[in-house]
């Protein structure tokens, strides 16, 4: 039977079809780069604060040393980890909050994910973001890509795109972006996933600081949009 009438959530609505556009653009994306849950963890520490060919380097000089284990990188020393990073940039920093997180891992669960897949949520992200040199956007993206969780990576190229589409104000934070999406779609982690890969793929083509909005596959969205209203 077909329904009439608008949609419960129109909002909802919209954004599943930025999405599909998305996706009829640049296709599949198949995020992270990783060949298991731990190196997708790994990655995503070392690629805060540079560009992920740099974070690439320092994941590739870990893998020719097989220390893509957690229970061989917790057993090292921070200088050790460290140096073993260097190209990653902010080495000591991000060797630190590795060795914390990976430490922690092993203690869980013996280095395995199923702890992080199956614990409670909420408090779990909250023990994360108190991993020293850990912000929400790796946390996020370590239980989202490595752990399979149904959580938003609400970075830059989302609130931009937000932003933009006049869903949200321009300065939302991080933490509304990401309660606004999730509150909006389906809990579903594969969704998030391709979403916020296809997101980045924009950002990095079209909607650019400064924006190529003529070619935009999301240009038809923009059309007679009023402001949004300030979260």
């Amino acid at each position: 039977m077909k329904l009439s009438g608008p949609p419960r959530d129109p909002l909802k609505a919209r954004l599943l079809r930025l999405y599909v556009a998305l996706a009829e653009r640049f296709g599949p994306q198949r995020w992270w780069p990783g060949r298991t849950p731990y190196e997708i963890a790994v990655g995503a520490i070392l690629t805060q604060h540079t560009a992920w060919t740099n974070a690439a380097l320092a994941v590739r000089a870990l893998r020719r040393r097989a220390l893509l284990q957690p229970a061989r990188v917790a057993a090292l020393g921070e200088d050790a980890v460290a140096a073993f990073i260097r190209p990653a940039g902010t080495h000591r920093l991000k060797a630190r909050a590795l060795l914390v997180f990976t430490r922690g891992l092993v203690e869980r669960s013996g280095g395995g994910f199923d702890a992080v897949r199956g614990a409670p949520l909420a408090p779990l992200r909250r023990e994360m973001l108190g991993i020293p040199g850990l912000g929400p956007e790796t946390v996020d993206s370590i239980l989202l890509y490595a752990a399979h969780r149904p959580v938003v990576v609400a970075d830059a190229y989302t609130r931009r795109l937000l932003a933009r589409h006049r869903l949200l104000a321009s300065g939302t934070t991080y933490e509304e972006t990401r309660r606004f999406v999730e509150a909006h779609l389906p809990s579903d982690p594969a969704l998030f996933n391709e979403f916020h890969a296809l997101i980045v793929a924009l950002g990095k083509t079209y909607c650019r600081a400064v924006p190529l909005c003529r070619a935009c596959p999301l240009r038809f969205d923009l059309r007679g949009r009023p402001p949004a209203p300030r979260s």
